[in-house]
């Protein structure tokens, strides 16, 4: 069991275990001392976030790097999926994003992408943990080493340059010049590119929340409300063509129609899957969603003689599976979407989002009649706070809960309960053709978990 990566990374609260200096500094000493097995002079990317704490977590995980032999370069605040790929591109040893994704300021996280740009597989992730232990007990309380900050930030502004002159390269800019567009780039990582993209590629934008403090990186905007953007194109009819919303390391996006509706990752995998096939891209008319994906969706892409597979939750997942099945196109419904017929390894919202475009702009149909076909089950899912992750299998009342619900529902609907692998959180969802039989049961296994192990 890995005891410090969940499913995107290490993650928790700033200055608090396993992001206080020394276990930072030692992450940073057990990579290098990795990388130094693998690669004689290696060398790691580092992109981070806004939030208050990166600049001190990204320095001192550069001193760990550092003590052990390797060397960095920093591309200061870049977006998790730039940092991804300029460690494929420039033939770094791997490459690290400070970020805690949607997570609130308070929160920070170290994310690891492998030399050819891909998340690590968990197995590595549980060896470096076990060198990470290895390297606390052995250091001191008090980091070592001279300060590297003035290599941190602002970073090598060409780095980030080349990621976006990369996006610009994968679509054609005289068939989205002129689209009208409305960007939330969450006060996020998104801030840093995303403005000279959208200027390069003469595409009449208007930004949101590019001012980062520090503090303020989703907090009321971005993909984690996205409602926002709606509202304000449902209150200007006729202004935009669509909407976009990023998260705070911009690795996902989600999007809103022309008449404000908020258009999320099912919905995009189930534009961009009919594209594809009707342009030979597809590969074996395959599509790969998790299991938080809804059955409408599921429907939609039968509908189409599209197949779909389910992995568990989490962007890396998906991209185990499409490698496993040959799928090049995946996703989750929160708005990670994996385009695999290029040469991108990770959940990018940028690239989305351009791809979104350019299919609205061939289509030359607005986005809502691209999916007005996609019926959606209600779907309602509540976290619960919980002390400990122990299996449901373990907790009688949970486990009666659920199988009561799946029994109701008697195939006309899911349930699905799983732990985050980012905080201490149980997640409960129930999709029902039936909204009252959804709630009843959403609101049972919330009251077994909240009695068994709630907080």
């Amino acid at each position: 069991m890995r005891q410090l990566f969940g499913t995107d990374g290490i993650r928790s609260v700033a200055g608090e275990f396993p992001l206080d200096r020394k276990t930072v500094y030692a992450i940073g000493r057990a990579l290098g001392t990795r990388l130094r097995r693998q690669f004689e002079s290696p060398k790691v990317v580092i992109g981070q976030d806004t939030r208050e704490s990166s600049p001190w977590i990204a320095e001192t995980f550069a001193r760990g790097l550092v003590a052990s032999s390797a060397d960095f370069e920093s591309a200061g605040v870049l977006t998790t999926p730039g940092v991804a790929y300029l460690a494929r591109k420039h033939n770094f040893a791997a490459g690290v994003v400070i970020s805690a994704s949607h997570n609130p300021w308070l929160d920070n996280g170290i994310k690891l992408f492998g030399s050819n740009g891909m998340k690590l597989a968990d197995e590595i992730e549980h060896e470096i943990e076990q060198d990470i232990f290895a390297h606390l007990n052995e250091l001191p309380d008090e980091t070592e080493g001279a300060s590297v900050m003035d290599r941190i930030l602002p970073g090598r502004a060409e780095l980030r340059r080349d990621y976006v002159h990369w996006l610009e390269r994968g679509v054609a800019a005289d068939r989205i010049r002129k689209l009208r567009v409305i960007v939330d780039c969450a006060n996020g990582a998104a801030s840093s590119v995303a403005p000279a993209l959208f200027s390069d590629l003469d595409i009449l934008a208007e930004f949101l929340h590019v001012d980062p403090d520090g503090r303020n990186i989703n907090q009321g905007c971005g993909a984690l409300h996205p409602e926002h953007v709606a509202e304000r194109i449902a209150a200007e009819p006729g202004k935009f063509d669509l909407g976009i919303t990023f998260d705070g390391d911009a690795d996902r996006a989600l999007f809103s129609d022309a008449h404000g509706n908020v258009v999320n990752g099912d919905a995009v995998l189930l534009l961009a899957a009919r594209d594809m096939k009707a342009r030979g891209l597809l590969a074996n008319d395959v599509v790969v969603a998790t299991t938080m994906s809804n059955m409408g969706f599921e429907k939609a892409l039968s509908n189409s003689a599209i197949r779909l597979l389910r992995s568990n939750v989490g962007d890396k997942y998906v991209l185990e599976e499409m490698q496993r099945s040959g799928a090049k196109l995946g996703g989750e419904q929160s708005g990670h979407i994996l385009f695999m017929d290029g040469d991108s390894t990770t959940g990018d919202g940028l690239l989305t989002a351009l791809r979104v475009l350019d299919i609205v702009a061939r289509a030359g149909h607005p986005l809502h009649e691209l999916i007005a076909d996609l019926k959606v089950f209600p779907q309602l899912t509540r976290n619960v706070r919980v002390r400990e992750k122990v299996p449901f299998d373990q907790l009688p009342s949970v486990q009666a809960a659920i199988v009561a619900a799946e029994s109701e529902l008697n195939g006309n609907g899911r349930v699905l309960a799983r732990y985050s692998g980012t905080e201490k959180l149980a997640r409960v969802m129930v999709e029902a053709e039936s909204e009252t039989l959804m709630k009843k049961h959403v609101e049972a296994i919330v009251a077994a978990m909240q009695s068994a192990i709630g907080v």
